[in-house]
């Protein structure tokens, strides 16, 4: 199957043990795809691997930021790169390899009848994570249940991170007023894609914490997703 001219977006920061390889996988999975790297000033030398790259290669492109700015703003910035371009699907991804290049194209044959879909970790109850340790895996597991509980999103895993857009998808969100970051982003973004009416579908994945670099999790983002969700449910966010 022919599918659309596509753009993965991956935030990085200080990731130069993962982008080469990352971008090495995406780009030989299908001819369609292409990657933007939101590089927010990383001191280990990962924008400038990523320039060299792009500089033999049109189908890699890179924003650097100035410092440390967030896995929200990152995205917001890839999103409206490529709604300013002619790219129909949109994707979130990690450099990790904690989503594993090889599912892209089932996203992509399911994005033909959605208008997002999610990688879940936890469709129909079955859990699909690897190497993570009992208290992350029952944060974030809680964290989707109780997102369910007070928001209403029928959707299984709502704080995951590989994800893929339809150009219509993003063009219904106000990107000016997307302000949270981390699991918080990843479920305001799902949770008003899914009130504008727009399909959202879900497809299992297997997600393996990462074996090369340091995660970027912090309890500040987890607190902030809390009293997001909330606001959800209330109409303040």
């Amino acid at each position: 199957m022919a599918f659309p001219k596509s753009l993965v977006i991956i935030p990085t920061y200080n990731e130069k043990e993962n982008i080469l390889l990352i971008m090495s996988a995406i780009l030989e999975q299908n001819e369609c795809l292409e990657i933007l790297v939101v590089d927010d000033g990383s001191p280990d030398g990962t924008g400038d691997l990523v320039q060299a790259e792009a500089d033999k290669n049109s189908r890699i492109h890179l924003i650097r930021r100035k410092g440390k700015m967030g896995l929200g703003s990152a995205y917001v910035t890839g999103f409206k790169w490529a709604l300013e371009r002619d790219y129909e699907r949109v994707f979130e991804m990690d450099a990790d390899f904690s989503h594993s290049p090889t599912d892209l194209n089932r996203f992509l044959e399911t994005a033909e009848n959605a208008d997002l879909v999610l990688g879940s970790r936890y469709q129909d109850h079955r859990i699909s994570v690897v190497n993570w340790d009992l208290r992350r895996l029952i944060l974030s597991y809680g964290a989707n249940v109780y997102t369910r509980i007070v928001t209403g999103l029928p959707i299984s895993d709502a704080t995951g991170g590989f994800k893929c857009f339809r150009r219509e998808a993003l063009q219904a969100l106000n990107l000016d007023k997307m302000k949270s970051d981390g699991y918080c982003f990843q479920i305001e973004t799902t949770f008003k894609i899914w009130k504008k009416g727009l399909r959202v579908k879900e497809i299992p994945i297997i997600f393996t914490d990462r074996t090369r670099g340091t995660s970027k999790m912090s309890g500040g983002i987890i607190s902030e997703a809390f009293f997001l969700v909330l606001k959800l449910r209330l109409g303040l966010a």
